[in-house]
Formats: C-alpha cells, sequence, structure tokens
C-alpha cells in the first residue's frame, strides 16, 4: 500500500486526549448519522479484511475511536491475533501510528449504522436493514478481500437471515454481495459477552486473517 493511502482523514478526538465522563457521554446520544470516522485507506486496492462494527457506543463516538470504551475485548484479541505490532489503547482516541499499523496491514474498520447509542439493541431494524444494505454497496465499492461483521444477532436482522451462525457466511443469499468478496460472522468483542474472552476471539480472528491467504 503506498504512503499516500495511510495519510489520516479522520478528525481528532473531540475531547482532546482525555478519557470522557458521565456528563461527556450523555452529549452523544444523538440522531446523527456520522458519529465517529471510518479507518480506511484512500486508495481502496491494498485493502484486505474490512472488520465491521454494528454501531458506535457513547465512549466510542465521544474519543472517536473503534472499540474503545475500557473493557472491550477487540484491540486485546486483535493483537493477540497477531494483526497489530502493539496492543491498542483507544480509550482517549487513536494515534496516527494505531492507525497506520492497520492501514498499512490492509486491515479497515466501519460500521454497519453510524448512530451512537449506549447499545446495540436500542437500533431499529429497520434501520438495520438499512445499515446492511448501505454495506452491500459500500463492499461493492472498496473490494476488501474479506469482511468480518462483528454481531451475529444484527447481522441476522440486518439481512433477514433468522438461522444465520457464526463464521464464513453464504453471500448468495445477500442481494447484490460482490462474488469476490468473503464474509465472516465473528461475536461482538464486548467486555458483556461472557461467552468469548480475549483467546476465544483471537483464535477467530487469526482464522478470518488465514482465510485470505488460503
Amino acid at each position: 500500500m503506498n504512503e499516500e493511502s495511510l495519510i489520516s482523514t479522520r478528525r481528532p478526538s473531540p475531547l482532546g486526549g482525555r478519557k470522557p465522563t458521565k456528563d461527556d457521554l450523555s452529549a452523544f446520544a444523538t440522531e446523527d448519522p456520522n458519529a465517529i470516522d471510518d479507518i480506511l485507506p484512500t486508495d481502496s486496492s491494498g485493502l484486505k479484511m474490512l472488520i465491521v462494527g454494528i454501531n458506535p457506543g457513547l465512549w466510542t463516538a465521544a474519543v472517536n475511536a473503534p472499540f474503545a470504551r475500557p473493557g472491550n475485548r477487540f484491540w486485546p484479541s486483535l493483537y493477540q491475533a497477531g494483526l497489530t505490532d502493539h496492543q491498542v489503547d483507544a480509550s482517549r482516541g487513536l494515534t496516527a501510528s494505531d492507525e497506520q499499523q492497520l492501514l498499512s496491514r490492509g486491515i479497515g474498520l466501519t460500521n454497519l449504522i453510524g448512530r451512537a447509542t449506549v447499545r446495540a439493541d436500542e437500533l431499529s431494524k429497520e434501520e438495520l436493514r438499512d445499515g446492511a444494505a448501505h454495506l452491500v454497496t459500500r463492499v461493492a465499492q472498496l473490494r476488501p478481500r474479506v469482511v468480518a461483521i462483528a454481531g451475529i444477532t444484527s447481522f441476522r436482522v440486518g439481512y433477514s437471515q433468522p438461522k444465520a451462525i457464526f463464521g464464513k457466511q453464504d453471500t448468495t443469499l445477500i442481494d447484490g454481495w460482490p462474488d469476490d468478496v468473503d464474509l465472516h460472522v465473528v461475536p461482538q468483542p464486548s467486555g458483556l459477552n461472557a461467552h468469548y474472552q480475549v483467546a476465544d476471539l483471537a483464535r477467530i480472528w487469526r482464522e478470518v486473517w488465514e482465510s485470505i491467504e488460503e
């Protein structure tokens, strides 16, 4: 990936590098459809894996960094999987080096829905379906090698697949999904998800990453 693709276009943390307070968090519970910036290269030709969260939490929106709330297992599991060279602490926002190490390896991050909420279950079925359809359009434009959506319940609703299970998906069931882009659904890395610890998530991330090379 060329150096120009690694130039950040993301906004800095709205809180200027400090952790949010309870009062700060309430201010980010808005209808803003773009509460957090994506992590994407300017040239997507080198994009290998696109990780898709369901929607930002309030902490994440407050510092403009994905999976930023302390206790979230995303960054520790990505590091344990070997997909980052150090464990990112996103609780105050992302540094330029944090962002660049992802982009230099061909890893991008976005969300199914951009609106920030306290919990994902605050999202309506209509929002999830609209977000799912929009993701298909974006994937067709970006053409990553693989997409990993973090959250099975929202995937089932968004793509009208009530019996879907974790793992690689049959993309012929999704209208408009590009034939050459694989799709996996992985567990939510929230600290509230007791079924999957850091080691479990790391194993899953590694499996998705290695599938690119197969």
